[in-house]
Order: C-alpha cells, then sequence, then structure tokens
C-alpha cells in the first residue's frame, strides 16, 4: 500500500505557501507582492487569492505550519517524561529546531508581527488559532507531568508559560550566536526558573500574585482579552 497524494487543491495551496515562503526569505516581507507570488507559483492572480486572501493569510499559514510541525516534535520529550523541567525544556527547544530554517525570514517580518494592531502579531486575532494550538501544548505539559498543579492555577498557568516562550521567540529573532546557542540557554534556564516557579505556586499564599499577573496579561495584550471572553463563553 502507498501514502495516497494529498488533493489537488492542498497541493496547490502548499505550493503557493512555501513560494510565499521562499520569496519572503529572499526579497523581503514588503518586497513581495500576491502578483508575484502567483507567477513564481504558476498560478493565476485569482487562483492565490482563492486560497489566501493576503499576504497576511500567508503569514497565518506560515504560524500554522509552524505549530503544526512544534506538536509533531515535541511527542518524544511529552510521551516518555514526567519531569516539569525536563518536558518545558524539550517543548521549548523543540520549537527552536522546527524554527531554526526560517531564521532570518522571521528577522525580515518581525517589523511588522511586532506591530499589536498587526494582524501579523502573535498577539492578533487573527493569530487566535496558532495561540491556542501552543497554549494547548504548554497545558499538556502541565497535565503530563508529575508535579502537583494547584486546581485554580490549571487554567492560567499555559497561558503564562506561552508567554514566556513569545520572550524566547522574541530573543531567538535577534540572536546571531553560532546555532542560536544563547536561545537554547536561555530554554533551558527559563524552564528552570518557571519549574521552580509553578513549584512554589502550591503555596497558597502565592497563588493570587500567580492570577494577578496572567490578569495584567489579559487586559493589557491585544488580543489576549477577546480570547479569554471566548473561553468563558464556551
Amino acid at each position: 500500500m502507498t501514502d495516497a497524494k494529498p488533493p489537488k487543491s492542498e497541493q496547490t495551496r502548499t505550493l503557493i505557501l512555501e513560494t510565499a515562503l521562499r520569496l519572503f526569505q529572499e526579497r523581503g516581507y514588503d518586497k513581495t507582492t500576491m502578483r508575484v507570488i502567483a507567477r513564481e507559483a504558476g498560478v493565476s492572480v485569482g487562483n492565490a487569492y482563492y486560497y489566501f486572501s493576503g499576504k497576511e493569510h500567508l503569514i497565518q499559514g506560515f504560524y500554522d505550519r509552524i505549530g503544526a510541525e512544534h506538536r509533531a516534535a515535541v511527542r518524544d520529550v511529552l510521551d516518555h517524561e514526567t519531569d516539569l523541567e525536563t518536558r518545558l525544556t524539550g517543548v521549548l527547544t523543540a520549537w527552536l529546531d522546527v524554527a531554526a530554517p526560517y531564521h532570518e525570514f522571521a528577522a525580515q517580518f518581525f517589523k511588522n508581527a511586532a506591530d499589536p494592531e498587526s494582524p501579523l502579531s502573535p498577539f492578533s486575532a487573527e493569530s487566535e488559532s496558532a495561540r491556542e494550538l501552543a497554549i494547548s501544548i504548554h497545558r499538556e505539559v502541565l497535565t503530563g507531568a508529575r508535579a502537583k498543579i494547584p486546581g485554580d492555577l490549571a487554567g492560567v498557568l499555559p497561558e503564562l508559560m506561552w508567554l514566556s516562550q513569545m520572550g524566547l521567540v522574541l530573543y531567538w529573532v535577534f540572536d546571531r550566536s553560532p546555532e542560536r546557542e544563547r536561545s537554547r540557554r536561555l530554554a533551558a534556564r527559563g524552564a528552570r526558573l518557571t519549574a521552580r516557579g509553578i513549584a512554589l505556586a502550591r503555596f497558597r499564599v502565592l497563588r493570587p500574585l500567580v492570577h494577578e499577573v496572567h490578569e495584567l496579561f489579559t487586559d493589557f495584550l491585544p488580543g489576549m482579552a477577546e480570547t479569554a471572553t471566548a473561553r468563558k463563553r464556551s
């Protein structure tokens, strides 16, 4: 038995996305138009817009791809390790491994993604699906660990862990050390600090502080408030 080929529509969508990512790397995000992407992919401009409504949608496709690759890459550590620090270190370093081929590209379009009003922002409403996938991975980090997680923190810790990962991503974008070695060291030390912080959170006196930090981010980061409201309604 051989694996069936993906439908032609999926092949076309993948071709357009891969062409766009290549052109973004070669020419930069701002200088790459949908018309150029269509020409290089060998499809009509209308066909390109059929699959992706614009360049911003292509970046969301990139986010989704990174998220899917990351979810697959963490399986080994999450399926076999129960130590919280080891699990979190594995998740963060797996992201660095998956993202490594896109480092130069990420640096090019970061000025767009850093704008909180941009749909490219990881905190935007447009990025919600990719954001929720990433948070779900951190949720699994906690549920599969042997560490005891206070019940009232189980809902907020994954989002705070994801925000910590976003800090790592920001550092990685500008990291010029060989093989991004400094980013890997930051991932390991950040995982150790997070694991220790979660261990301390078992003390009831510290739990209100965790909730207050979470509320601070929810209230002031674009997109996070909408996500929290939607979650409460569901």
